[in-house]
């Protein structure tokens, strides 16, 4: 089955208002990766439940809190208004979780402002260009959050083709299109990419 053509899309910032947009296509992916609820890189705390509904739960309570950020990309569909595609975003401190965080933190050279950690396209509609969407909405908020040094971790896909369940973080060319520098390896086929996002406002 082909994938679906979006058509135009907006990008909305994930707040209390916006979560049952972002909520729809979690469960309509029954908890994106294992049901982690795009929770990974979060701090563990101690009002984090286990499995699926554990999960939903503290994603539920960041957004209430202000600390868990994505851009949402989403269209009008047959129903309304629904979301098609993320990046999540956010300090350090609130995502402090890396994959390969031992080599990370040998190597760290400077704390950035901001990371981007997670991109996720409804399968519905992969191959129509929402990663590269999801992510410049996602440095757009950024930058209308007073901008700065942003990171973000893709992947450098081998001769075998992967799983969108392992380029959770988007590909190094991605991310070079979005004006990133490449700044070191992270593991096997991990980076790390950074580039300044001025403020908009």
């Amino acid at each position: 089955m082909p994938h679906q053509d979006p058509g135009s899309t907006t990008i909305k910032a994930l707040t209390p208002d916006t979560w049952p947009l972002f909520a729809a296509p979690v469960e309509r992916h029954h908890g994106i990766f294992g049901g982690c609820w795009c929770t990974n890189f979060h701090p563990d705390r101690d009002d984090r439940g286990p499995g699926y509904d554990g999960n939903r739960a503290f994603k539920k309570r960041l957004v209430d809190e202000g600390v868990a950020h994505a851009a949402l990309v989403v269209r009008e569909g047959d129903d309304g208004e629904e979301a098609v595609a993320w990046a999540e975003y956010g300090t350090p401190a609130e995502l402090p979780r890396l994959h390969h965080l031992k080599q990370y933190l040998a190597e760290q050279d400077l704390e950035p402002d901001y990371r981007i950690t997670c991109l996720f396209v409804d399968k519905r509609f992969r191959q129509h260009g929402l990663v590269t969407v999801a992510l410049q909405g996602a440095l757009d908020l950024i930058a209308r959050d007073g901008g700065g040094i942003v990171e973000g971790y893709p992947h450098i896909p081998g001769e075998r083709r992967l799983s969108s369940s392992f380029l959770y973080n988007g590909t190094k060319a991605v991310y070079e299109r979005a004006g990133f520098d490449f700044i070191r390896p992270k593991g096997m086929k991990n980076t790390v990419m950074r580039r300044s996002v001025a403020p908009s406002r």
